[in-house]
Formats: structure tokens, C-alpha cells, sequence
């Protein structure tokens, strides 16, 4: 695996992650062209992009840190090809060390399907294991998206 860092992706690398956003999240969350994908980077402030590239060239990951309301926000996606060997917790260490405090919204619920019918399957336990907190009373309601608020915090 290649990791390339950026702070601005081009159009090949936003829709490479747009691919990989639309395969891996709740349809309900699908982003069908490059103008909403750059609405949504709009709103975000100091972006911070880490693309996993693979051996044959495939964006198989995307971690991104932002800031919203005075905070270290990040998002990740991994392709279903690659979870389950270590990459994720691999992504969040990196970040860790960069940053004292990381925010995201995680879906805490089996309730979404992904593109090809299957169940979106929660994360929770995955960022339990990596040192995160679950913020029960912060949640996001939207007609798109519920989801809790985690957080992880470097104590030294």
C-alpha cells in the first residue's frame, strides 16, 4: 500500500474517493457528482487528505482531517477489500500523532444498506478498540444520516 498526502485532491482523486464513498456508505449518504462532493469540502476548513493506494493503482482508502466549530474533525473510508488487515487502526495512529484530539460521527446502528444491498454495519466497536469515546447525548439527526458523536483524546 502507497499512502499520498494532500491537502487538495484533484478530480481523478475526488472521484476515485467518491467511488469509494458511494460503495462503502449508507446510500443515503451517496454523492452522484464531483460539484456536491466539492459542496461538501466547501464547508470544511483546513483539509487534510491521506489516499491508500494500492498495488494496482485503486484508491482502497481515504482518511480526512478537517476543522469544524474549533475542532480536529476526521472521516474515513476503507474498501471492503482491505478492512479486517489492520489498515484503519494503521490510518488513526497516524493521525493520533499528529493531533491531540479527533472528532466523527459514527453510525451506532444496523439500520442503513450500501449500494449492493448489503447491511452498513456499524464501526463502534472498531473505534472502541482505537481509544475512542462515544458521546451518547451529541447526535447528528438528519434525514440522510443518525449518527452518535466519538471522540479521541491523547492522554499525556
Amino acid at each position: 500500500m502507497t499512502f499520498l498526502e494532500t491537502t487538495a485532491l484533484n478530480t481523478a482523486q475526488k472521484e476515485a474517493v467518491m467511488a469509494l464513498w458511494n460503495k462503502e456508505y449508507p446510500t443515503t449518504l451517496a454523492v452522484t457528482t464531483v460539484a456536491d462532493f466539492d459542496a461538501y469540502l466547501q464547508n470544511l476548513i483546513n483539509h487534510n487528505h491521506l489516499l491508500v493506494i494500492d498495488d494496482q493503482n485503486r484508491t482502497v482508502g481515504w482518511f480526512f482531517t478537517f476543522e469544524r466549530d474549533a475542532e480536529k474533525w476526521f472521516a474515513m473510508i476503507l474498501s471492503a477489500d482491505v478492512q479486517g488487515q489492520g489498515l484503519g487502526s494503521q490510518l488513526l495512529s497516524r493521525a493520533q500523532q499528529k493531533h491531540d484530539t479527533l472528532n466523527g460521527w459514527v453510525i451506532d446502528h444496523e439500520d442503513y444498506k450500501k449500494s449492493n444491498g448489503q447491511p452498513y454495519l456499524s464501526p463502534v466497536t472498531f473505534y472502541l478498540k482505537n481509544g475512542f469515546e462515544i458521546l451518547n447525548l451529541t447526535r447528528l439527526e438528519t434525514p440522510k444520516l443518525s449518527a452518535v458523536k466519538m471522540r479521541w483524546r491523547n492522554q499525556l
